[in-house]
This record gives C-alpha cells, structure tokens and sequence, in this order.
C-alpha cells in the first residue's frame, strides 16, 4: 500500500502537529488518483488511539466535521479524533462513486471498486500508520448518505457509527437497513437528519425513521432530528454538531438531568452507574478514559444522598489509582469506614488524606476537621 500513497507531506503534518492535509492517493481498486484530506489532533501521539471519522463529499463536509470534532474533544464531549475527507465533486465522482442499480438498489460496478477503495484501502492504511481506535463513524449526505447504509451489510458492519443527512435512498432501503439492524449483534450509532422541505425522498426518510422508530435493539442507538426551516442544500449545514452530542453522549460530564433522572433512582449501587460508563467506552473506543472530577464527585454525592456507603469503596479505589497524589482516594475511604462504624480505621485513613495534595472541594482543613472530631468523639 505504501507505494501507492504520497506520503511526506502527511508524515510532516504530524510531526509539525500541523491540523490539515492534502494528499493524492493512488487507488489500486479504483486505478484512480483520489484527493483526500486529513485532518490530526495537534496532540497527536502513537501513545494514544483515535477514533477515525470518514467524511465523504469531503470538499463541503470536511471542515465542518473537523470543526465540531475539535469543539466536542476540546470541551470533553467526545475523545480526540482522527477525521478523512474523501474528495469527490469534480467530474460528477459522488455520483460515480456512490450510484446503485436501479432495480436491485445495490452498488453498480463502479460503486463496488469505491467500497473496496474505503474498506480495503484507505482506512487499512490508516490504521497500518497511525494510532487508530476501533471506533469508525461514517458521514454523507445525499447520495453519499445513502452510500453509507452497504456497509451494514456486511458480516461485521465496518463503521460503528453513521450520520446520515438527507439520504438519497436506494430502492428498498427503508426496509433493509431497519431489518439488517436489527440482527446486528456490534453496537451501532444510527443518526438520521432531515431537512423540512417536502419530496418523494423524504417521504421515504420518513419511512425509514418509522421502522428505525419500532425496532426494539439492544445494540442500536438511533437518533432522528428533522429541521423544519432548511431545504434539501441548507440542511446540510444542519445537525452534525447534535449527532456528534447525541453518538458521543456517554463522553460528556454528567449532567445535573442526568444525576437526577438516572444516578439518583437507579436500582442497586451508584457507583455501578459509573463503572458501566466506563466500561461501554473501552469496551466501544478501545481505550480507557480518565474519570472526570465531575463524574467523580457526581456519584460520591448520590452515594451520600441515598446514603449507598458502600459505593465509597469502589470510588476510593478509583481515585487512588486516576488521581494518585490527590486526597480523594484516601478521604472517600475514610469516609467509607466512618459509616461502616469503624473509627480507628477512619481516623488512619483521614491522615493519610491530609498528607496528600489538595483537588477541587477537599482541603486539608476538612481532614484536619475529620480528624480532630473522631479524636474528640472517641477519646482518641
């Protein structure tokens, strides 16, 4: 693959911790020279892995794409992300690249060789040169969008993710993709986005937003948001910031909705409410994620509103090994032993607190406070 691809500008781009390239790549599959645009974090490390998101009709999705990836991961909605933007609007590609056949609804030759090219070409390549994460999210629009939906079919969907704005759907696709999904075993993001301009196509998007609608699928997550004020070109300006919100939700803080709606009337244990976050993105990115503060202080105050002690023990544990040389593993675990009615214990754990360093709410004053009312109610 490598002598297929013109390679030195990108490896300067990331070695510079420049944001945006161009390069050719030269598609054995195709037998094409294809214009693509990269785009890498400019903290970019192989110590870490990213996330890759494939933007088709790249020259007018690309940098709104890149933008709302760098405002979500800037502002912890979602983890930093490596973004492709495939080129195609010069000699009517999109159209080449992407047509079906007019009574199956299946790829025609052309469009094959152009699934091949992102498949078995592109992000192989990706993923053979740089950090990348298991997660992949697909973006078009159009007849792109609608491009998308093959690789559902697939024995295992290649993309985890997809946003599809205003698809140009081929025949039969709004029975398919709902059936397909719903014997997907891989987790799947499903976004659909739709202008408020009526035509025959968006009737059948319409449709297709019913049957995704009455699924029931442990392993879909779909997302449906219909912009009533744009026609079929603006609303493609529309909603890719809301379906990075909606298929990156589990990333953000958790919100005060969220602590009441959810935390506070789970059933069972609290902090189990965190470590099932937790797992779902390692278990979905391929990596783990430090625990937020907010995340953090957001359980151990449901575990003190519902009085689930308990929980402090597994937040303890958390905190010593996120955020080692903070007072937060050691104060949460003495707090853990003074409800569990065991004040030696606590008072132990209290100094050990006030000898680490401070973080957020917890001062020394407070362990000193800990410390000295356990001395005086036990004679200590």
């Amino acid at each position: 693959m490598q002598r297929f691809f013109t390679l030195l500008a990108l490896l300067v781009c990331v070695g510079s911790n420049a944001q945006v390239t161009q390069e050719i790549f030269e598609s054995f599959k195709l037998q094409e020279r294809r214009d693509v645009q990269y785009y890498f974090p400019e903290t970019y490390t192989a110590e870490k892995k990213y996330p890759v998101i494939v933007v088709l009709d790249g020259e007018y999705l690309f940098d709104q794409v890149v933008a709302n990836a760098k405002f979500y991961s800037n502002f912890h909605g979602m983890p930093e992300a490596i973004v492709v933007g495939v080129h195609q609007s010069k000699n009517n590609l999109r159209n080449q690249d992407c047509a079906f056949e007019p009574d199956s609804g299946l790829p025609n030759e052309k469009g094959k060789l152009f699934f091949e090219f992102l498949g078995m070409e592109l992000i192989p390549y990706l993923e053979t040169k740089f950090s990348t994460a298991p997660f992949k999210m697909f973006v078009g629009y159009d007849i792109t969008a609608n491009f998308g939906n093959f690789y559902l079919f697939k024995d295992d969907s290649l993309f985890n993710a997809y946003i599809s704005i205003s698809p140009y759907l081929a025949p039969e696709m709004e029975t398919r993709v709902p059936a397909r999904l719903s014997v997907m075993k891989k987790k799947i993001f499903y976004q659909l986005i739709l202008e408020g301009e009526k035509s025959e196509n968006s009737n059948r998007v319409l449709t297709l937003d019913q049957n995704l609608k009455a699924m029931d699928s442990d392993n879909l997550h779909y997302f449906f948001d219909k912009y009533e004020n744009a026609d079929h070109i603006s609303v493609a300006t529309y909603g890719i910031g809301k379906a990075f919100d909606n298929i990156f939700g589990m990333f953000k803080p958790i919100s005060p909705k969220e602590y009441k709606e959810k935390i506070l009337t789970q059933v069972g244990p609290v902090f189990d409410y965190l470590a099932d976050k937790q797992a779902s993105i390692e278990n979905l990115f391929g990596f783990k994620k430090t625990t937020s503060l907010n995340d953090i202080m957001a359980i151990y105050a449901a575990s003190r509103k519902k009085e689930d002690f308990e929980s402090l023990k597994p937040l303890s544990d958390l905190c010593k090994r996120e955020y080692p040389n903070t007072m937060l593993g050691f104060y949460f675990e003495a707090e853990y032993y003074e409800q569990l009615g065991e004040p030696k214990k606590a008072l132990r754990t209290f100094e050990k607190a006030f000898g680490m360093e401070e973080i957020d709410f917890l001062t020394k004053e407070m362990a000193l406070e800990k410390i000295d009312a356990l001395k005086a109610d036990f004679g200590y």
